[in-house]
């Protein structure tokens, strides 16, 4: 008698097909890959694009804004943002009325890519090929379980 023919039935609990994080898992890093190419064409990795994304909509947000937003820690961001800096596309400097924050801003070049990556979301979207409604209805349910999770 093989040993998998002595053990028990396993757990349904613990089936990889009937977890909810696996798929999320998996269909995270397939997104992220999907985002590559064009990122590399921006030469932009996927987390300084979340952090563009912010950047053109708010023109400028302090370190711990962004990092509360992007669920990302300052050791994560710091490193990213300075990257970022080198390249001149954003300024990083203290906020005069808290020395302890630093705030993030645009720099021209930084305002000038938004143009380039106006083609990601709509090349994401068409990859994606489901019906408008049902994109808004999965990223309103992905958007209440990080809230309830975070």
């Amino acid at each position: 008698m093989s040993h998998a023919a002595s053990a028990s039935a396993p757990d349904p609990l613990l089936q990889l097909e009937n977890q909810l994080c696996f798929p999320l898992y998996a269909l995270s890093r397939m997104i992220t890959k999907a985002y590559q190419p064009m990122l590399q064409e921006l030469d932009l990795t996927y987390p300084q694009y979340l952090v563009f994304l912010l950047l053109w909509e708010h023109q400028e947000l302090t370190v711990k804004e962004l990092g509360d937003k992007l669920l990302l820690d300052s050791g994560t961001l710091t490193p990213l943002l300075k990257r970022l800096e080198q390249k001149q596309w954003i300024s990083r400097r203290r906020d005069p009325r808290d020395e302890r924050s630093v705030i993030i801003g645009l720099l021209p070049a930084g305002r000038e890519l938004q143009q380039r990556a106006c083609q990601v979301p709509e090349h994401i979207f068409a990859r994606l090929n489901m019906p408008l409604q049902d994109f808004e209805n999965l990223r309103h349910q992905l958007t209440t379980l990080l809230t309830q999770l975070a």
